[in-house]
């Protein structure tokens, strides 16, 4: 599937040399760049909202393919929250790995449950059409599904087992500090059961819909600076989730900055930064939905540099460097007394982050190149998860933009 999705990508950015006549100098719209969302294996299931560093609306509508694979790890893993306020304050004393478990008898100690296991190569396809509304504004359309696989060669190359175990045996991270050997590698095992009791479960070669997603900017002209090449978008996103497992709808503001500096050969650093904050679940389109974390808000902050050096024919190769942040899934509190169980002998570490991660930040570095010939883009990037919380562990992408010529 791979290789076809890759040929179908070669093809058409080589049927785009055509596409024009002449070729001028004219500077890119900021920063543009794909979907580097991570294939977290709760994010998959909301409308995760993309920043927006471009400095104004296309001038052409453009359409774009996104492919994206990562690889997720997390050992089984057990957690019980209890209830009674005393036992609480009482656990939250003692160190997460050292409280004591006496949770089997729910009558005298009452507690929430859940599990969770994931073991997978996530492969992301997006499919996103913008167009320019008026002189200020633009509307996106994005379309996004889902495929999840046993990540063998050669159809996840650098995301599978065995190239991320040969990287930790030969060069960082010592042989198998996780335990994919012990469990096994090249396979799929992706359970979850929530707080209500309810089961998300999804098996080798799954594939579904997750959503579609409404997007609209407005570039304000009294946020813009062109003496100083500072730009600023407001956005607006509605996520209509359409999984059986989330069914739903979301909705999300972002605010986007971007400073360009052009140097005297004409090439050009862009400086972006944006914020963003997405209402999970805003409305409910079923009662039995999974409960993919109890923060109904995730706030995302991030940032990307990118130096764009420019042809004698107005091409370009765009170079850049983005640190991404998201708050956590589920309430802080709950990590000063929850207690899990898993098999911390058997593994050198990581066990407990299939539920310890709900708990943290979650970041991630991605390195994003990108080559435009006539305003087709064909970029590339890799995202690491420097923390090693394997949410995902390392995830690579590519994709095609088109503009729709009027």
């Amino acid at each position: 599937m791979l290789k076809k999705i890759l040929l179908l990508f070669y093809l058409l950015f080589n049927l785009s040399f055509n596409a024009q006549e002449k070729d001028s100098l004219v500077f890119k719209n900021g920063i543009e760049r794909p979907s580097i969302l991570s294939t977290h294996h709760f994010g998959i299931f909301s409308a995760r909202i993309n920043q927006n560093f471009k400095i104004s609306p296309p001038k052409s509508s453009t359409f774009s393919l996104n492919y994206t694979s990562g690889n997720t790890f997390h050992p089984y893993v057990e957690a019980y929250f209890p209830k009674n306020p005393e036992v609480r304050a009482r656990l939250s004393e003692i160190k997460w790995h050292d409280r004591p478990f006496n949770f089997i008898n729910k009558e005298t100690t009452p507690a929430d449950y859940i599990n969770i296991v994931i073991d997978a190569v996530i492969k992301e396809f997006r499919a996103n059409y913008n167009f320019a509304i008026s002189n200020q504004h633009e509307f996106g359309l994005t379309l996004r599904t889902y495929l999840i696989t046993k990540g063998k060669h050669p159809f996840s190359l650098f995301t599978s087992d065995e190239t991320i175990e040969w990287f930790h045996t030969n060069i960082a991270g010592g042989e198998d500090p996780f335990g994919r050997r012990y469990y096994g590698l090249n396979q799929v095992n992706f359970s979850y059961q929530d707080r209500n009791g309810r089961t998300l479960q999804l098996n080798a070669n799954d594939f579904f819909v997750g959503g579609l997603e409404f997007n609209h900017f407005y570039y304000p002209s009294f946020l813009k600076d062109e003496e100083k090449h500072i730009h600023v978008n407001f956005g607006n996103h509605i996520g209509i989730n359409t999984s059986k497992f989330n069914t739903s709808i979301d909705y999300g503001i972002s605010l986007n900055s971007v400073k360009s500096l052009i140097l005297k050969n004409k090439n050009e650093f862009n400086f972006g930064v944006g914020a963003s904050v997405l209402y999970k679940n805003f409305i409910n389109l079923k009662n039995n939905n999974i409960d993919l974390g109890n923060n109904s808000l995730l706030a995302t902050l991030e940032g990307h540099i990118e130096f764009t050096k420019y042809t004698k024919k107005g091409n370009y190769n765009a170079f850049g460097i983005n640190y991404h942040i998201q708050s956590r899934f589920n309430k802080k509190a709950e990590e000063s007394y929850y207690k899990l169980l898993g098999k911390w002998r058997e593994i050198n570490g990581g066990w407990q982050n299939g539920v310890a991660t709900l708990y943290k930040a979650l970041s991630n570095w991605s390195i994003v190149y990108t080559y435009s010939k006539r305003n087709y883009k064909l970029s590339l990037f890799l995202n690491q998860d420097l923390l090693v919380n394997n949410a995902p562990d390392f995830q690579t992408g590519i994709a095609l933009n088109i503009p729709i010529l009027k």
